[in-house]
C-alpha cells in the first residue's frame, strides 16, 4: 500500500462485497424455499406439524417415554361435513371472506383486551379472558410451520406464511389442513383421531353435537375434554351449534373454493 493511501486491501474489499451478496440472498432465499414449502403442502398432505414435534420433544424432556400422539389423516371430503363448519363457527365465522387476517376482530380483540386490562389494574389483580383474533389461515399457519409462545419474530414468520397459504392454497385446502393438524386433546391431533378417542367412531360419523364439542375445547384441548364435557364446553358447544345452523350447515362446506 502506498504511503497515505487509506484504502483497503484488495481482499478485505473483496471480502466486503461477498458478504453483501450474502446478505442480499438470503432474503431471496428465504422467499422462495418458504413459497416451494407451501406449495408442495398445496397437494402432500403433511404427515406431522411443527407442533407436534414441539410436544413430542416436551414429553421426552419431561422423562415421558412413553408418550405416543394420536394423528392419521382424513381427507376433508371423507369426514362429517358438521366438522369444518364447526372449527368455522367456533374459530373464524368470516373465514370464507377475508384473505388471511380479520382486521376487524383483530380491532374488537384489541378494545375488549384493553378494557379487562384497565379494569385488572383497577383491582389490582392479573389480566383474565383476554381475546384473541387468529384466524383458521393464521392458525394453520403457526401449528404447522412454527412453535408456540408469544415474540414478534414467530409473529412475523406467522404472518408471512398466512400470506403464502391464502395466495397458494384454496379455503378447501386451509380448512383441510388445519382440521387434520389442530389439538383436540393432549396428544391427539386432527379429527380422525379425536373422533375415535373422544366418540369411538371414524369423524365420517359425527354428528354436529360432537363436532361441535371437538370445537369447543379448542380455547384449550388439554385442559378441556370433548369426551366428557363440563359446563363451559356444553354451552360452548351449544353455541357453536346454533352458529353452524345460521352458515347453513354442512352444505355450506361446498360453497368453498
Amino acid at each position: 500500500m502506498r504511503n497515505g493511501d487509506a484504502r483497503p486491501p484488495k481482499q478485505a474489499r473483496t471480502r466486503k462485497r461477498r458478504l453483501l451478496r450474502w446478505m442480499l440472498l438470503l432474503p431471496v432465499c428465504f422467499v422462495v424455499l418458504t413459497t416451494l414449502q407451501v406449495l408442495l403442502l398445496r397437494f402432500i398432505d403433511p404427515p406431522f406439524s411443527a407442533f407436534m414435534v414441539a410436544r413430542q420433544f416436551e414429553a421426552i424432556g419431561q422423562g415421558d417415554f412413553g408418550y405416543r400422539m394420536g394423528h392419521r389423516w382424513e381427507d376433508l371430503e371423507d369426514m362429517s361435513p358438521s366438522i369444518p363448519v364447526a372449527l368455522v363457527a367456533a374459530e373464524d365465522q368470516n373465514f370464507a371472506s377475508h384473505h388471511g387476517f380479520d382486521f376487524l376482530a383483530i380491532e374488537k380483540a384489541r378494545a375488549h383486551n384493553q378494557k379487562m386490562a384497565e379494569r385488572a389494574e383497577q383491582r389490582g389483580t392479573p389480566v383474565k379472558r383476554l381475546r384473541g383474533a387468529s384466524t383458521i389461515s393464521q392458525q394453520t399457519a403457526k401449528n404447522l410451520f412454527l412453535w408456540s409462545g408469544r415474540s414478534y419474530v414467530r409473529k412475523g414468520l406467522e404472518a408471512w406464511y398466512t400470506v403464502l397459504i391464502e395466495a397458494l392454497w384454496p379455503k378447501r385446502r386451509i380448512l383441510e389442513v388445519y382440521a387434520n393438524i389442530a389439538e383436540f386433546g393432549d396428544g391427539t391431533y386432527g379429527a380422525q383421531a379425536a373422533a375415535v378417542r373422544f366418540f369411538n367412531k371414524d369423524a365420517a360419523r359425527l354428528s354436529p353435537a360432537e363436532a361441535s364439542r371437538l370445537a369447543a375445547v379448542l380455547p384449550n384441548p388439554r385442559r378441556y375434554d370433548a369426551g366428557r364435557p363440563g359446563p363451559y364446553i356444553q354451552r360452548r358447544s351449544n353455541a357453536i351449534q346454533r352458529q353452524m345452523r345460521q352458515l347453513g350447515g354442512g352444505a355450506w362446506v361446498r360453497t368453498l373454493d
